[in-house]
């Protein structure tokens, strides 16, 4: 007899934007969008265990149905493409806040694919990818990232794979005031509010190639981070904190808010920041760059 899997546990890592250049509207009514996304060491758990039926629970709850939760149609996506069932009990542990522009949930759903892959006896990482990446792209712009992770440089729609980028060794601060931004009403915000040309993601690309921070953190880019701040003004507050304090090399929005994210230039400096931030009652975390995205870990039974 062969090894059965008796649960898959999972790391599914957030992210941050180092570069997000968000264009024109397209005919299909999304926007052209150029983004370096960057995994980070702040993760979320994700436990699956076979089951007679399908299950989702997060720990703390978040406040939706079911079938609007991205690991649960991530199931339900997976089982359609495969032609299989979803029996499986998802248990999300959360520790990446929602509404951060942090990527939790998309985390969540790319850990769920690549969980039901391995249950399924498929090859995530190797031969079964492309299907993932299909499924992935199905359910949202940042889900295929979470695949591969790292560092990447993604466009079309910021759903599209341009190429792998070298991870610099970043050390960093994720700061988050209270108040979530939705992704569509940043991008309604900022339709309002068109900013000009981005300048294009080529010193990034450079500064992660050459593998230094300073140079990193002195090429952030999100034009729409006025948008985000426009909603939630403590985001910019918070913003104003970071790039004035010390120690910190350069300061961004992550995505469309509200959480904002510094490069330190220590790890010091990193976690200092991070207890100073909640001090003000600010949740924020130290965290690390990382080379890589979902990490599963299997427990057999006999």
């Amino acid at each position: 007899m062969g090894h059965r899997a008796r649960r898959i546990l999972l790391e599914a890592p957030a992210k941050v934007n180092l570069y997000l250049g968000v264009g024109a509207l397209r005919p299909d009514g999304y926007h052209d969008v150029t983004t370096v996304l960057q995994a980070i060491s702040l993760a979320d758990t994700v436990t699956l265990t076979p089951a007679d039926t399908l299950g989702v629970s997060c720990t703390p709850e978040l406040d939706l149905p079911a079938e609007e939760n991205l690991a649960h149609r991530a199931a339900l996506a997976f089982a359609e493409a495969t032609g299989g069932e979803a029996a499986v009990r998802i248990a999300i542990d959360k520790r990446i806040p929602a509404g951060a522009g942090l990527g939790g949930a998309s985390a969540d759903a790319a850990a769920v694919l690549v969980g039901l892959a391995l249950l399924a006896g498929l090859d995530p990482a190797g031969a079964d990818r492309p299907l993932l990446d299909r499924v992935a792209a199905s359910l949202g712009a940042d889900v295929p990232f979470f695949l591969g992770g790292g560092t990447a440089l993604f466009g079309e729609r910021g759903d599209a794979l341009v190429g792998a980028v070298p991870t610099p060794p970043l050390e960093l601060v994720v700061v988050k005031p209270a108040a979530p931004v939705s992704t569509p009403a940043a991008y309604a915000a900022f339709d309002r509010s068109p900013v000009g040309p981005a300048p294009g993601a080529g010193q990034v690309l450079e500064a992660c190639a050459a593998g230094e921070p300073a140079e990193v953190a002195q090429a952030l880019y999100n034009n729409l981070a006025p948008a985000a701040v426009g909603i939630v003004a403590e985001a910019g507050e918070v913003l104003g904190w970071l790039r004035s304090a010390e120690g910190v090399l350069g300061a961004e929005v992550s995505g469309s808010g509200s959480a904002v994210f510094s490069i330190c230039a220590s790890e010091e400096a990193a976690s200092g920041l991070a207890a100073a931030a909640r001090e003000r009652g600010w949740w924020a975390e130290a965290a690390t760059s990382r080379p890589d995205g979902i990490r599963a870990y299997i427990e057999e039974e006999g």
